[in-house]
């Protein structure tokens, strides 16, 4: 009989780093990605030598577990990463989330082997859609056959994984089922299919093609990441602890509330300077800052902005702190309560860009890759993600409202 060896943790890079010291390194790195907004949009996604400085910087292993040599810092702290990064360039800061996030999705949902395997190279960048594509059939050895085309994967240009879906045959006559699945790298193809959009263009959301790839059966989950449920005890809250036991829906969609922020305090900052540095167009001709106008437009602005952020930032707490609970509190009631949360910081950030900032920054402002002007493309943007766009503006109320009352189908 083999008994197989324990599990020896491993260290991260810097085991004495804090949560204030990364999110200080990625305010930092985030005031070098403002003059590269333009480059960034050209090539599609962030530099190599951007995503060499992420890498030292520790930003791939704050979600991690520390187990397998992460960081674990946390919900709170990723999101603070991610909302400085997209104030400095808001492709990037997208690009950099949704590659980053869903080391939480693997650490909560997947088994202990698994994710020992999937967390080796210590580094964790997993782009993951939701919208079920291709095709997949058994390999008669307990796995799968994939292929397929998968899109709007953000994140693909430095994947070590990628998590899709696909549609699986049940029994005679019943419909297809949904499976998740992960694969690594050497699985999948990044297709140059990404960057003509209205905004973005740099969020290397590229397209992810898979031919032939084999998946073993501990690398897939039945069923759709966003109909999880976590009432249970899941194998993360096991291993590492109550905040790989929450819900992958709410984190999902609290996560573009998060950008929606960061985008629109990089305009804050961009209507600043534009009031410190012109005057007024109609008489008296002042400096903007003396304007009372302009005084007002700056405090509105202000004012919907920091609403936002408070609301993203203390409903992750909420998250949080509903992991701590039992595993049964963290319901789909509550789950889509968060969700909604986050539908109103993007209504407010939105109002703020595109009601306060936009209208008086000046045409000259709001030229082509003016910095203004490229939030107002990527908020524009934001808002066709069909998270955003679909499920929280009118499915959410419904299943809410079912779930509170006990109506419906889930």
């Amino acid at each position: 009989m083999t008994t197989l060896a324990p599990f020896a943790p491993v260290a991260p890079p810097e085991p004495g780093l804090t949560p204030e010291e990364i999110v200080a390194r990625a305010e930092a790195l985030a005031a070098t990605l403002v003059e590269r907004q333009a480059e960034t949009e050209r090539r599609g996604f962030y530099a190599e030598d951007t995503h060499e400085a992420f890498a030292r910087a520790g930003f791939y292993r704050i979600l991690v577990p520390r187990r397998y040599g992460g960081y674990e810092f946390g919900p709170e702290t990723f999101v603070k990463v991610s909302m400085a990064l997209a104030r400095g360039c808001p492709s990037t800061g997208w690009m950099y989330l949704f590659g980053a996030a869903h080391a939480l999705v693997v650490g909560t949902l997947f088994d202990e082997a698994t994710q020992a395997e999937l967390f080796a190279g210590g580094d964790f960048i997993c782009p993951a859609t939701v919208a079920p594509a291709g095709s997949a059939r058994p390999d008669g050895e307990g796995g799968w056959l994939l292929d397929g085309t998968w899109s709007y994967c953000s994140g693909a240009p430095y994947a070590t994984h990628f998590i899709g879906h696909t549609l699986v045959a049940r029994g005679e006559g019943e419909p297809p089922a949904p499976m998740l699945f992960i694969v690594p790298r050497e699985q999948f193809e990044r297709l140059d299919d990404w960057g003509a959009q209205l905004g973005l263009k740099g969020s290397g959301s590229h397209s992810i093609r898979i031919e032939g790839g084999r998946v073993p059966g501990n690398h897939t989950l039945g069923g759709h990441l966003s109909q999880m449920a976590v009432t249970e005890d899941l194998p993360g809250r096991r291993l590492h602890g109550p905040e790989y036991g929450g819900g992958p829906l709410s984190f999902m969609l609290l996560e573009l509330g998060v950008l929606a922020v960061g985008m629109a305090k990089g305009a804050l900052d961009a209507y600043e300077e534009l009031m410190r540095s012109r005057t007024t167009a109609f008489f008296p001709i002042v400096p903007r800052t003396e304007d009372p106008d302009f005084q007002f437009r700056y405090g509105e602005a202000t004012g919907m902005i920091a609403a936002a952020e408070a609301a993203v930032l203390h409903a992750t707490q909420q998250w949080q702190d509903l992991c701590r609970k039992d595993a049964a509190a963290f319901t789909r009631e509550e789950e889509l309560r968060l969700a909604t949360i986050s539908r109103e910081a993007v209504r407010l950030a939105w109002r703020a860009v595109e009601g306060q900032l936009f209208p008086t920054a000046g045409s000259s402002s709001v030229r082509a890759g003016e910095r203004i002007e490229r939030v107002w493309r990527d908020l524009s943007t934001l808002h066709s993600h069909a998270g955003n766009g679909v499920f929280l503006s009118s499915l959410a109320n419904r299943e809410l409202a079912q779930a509170h009352f006990g109506t419906g189908v889930r």
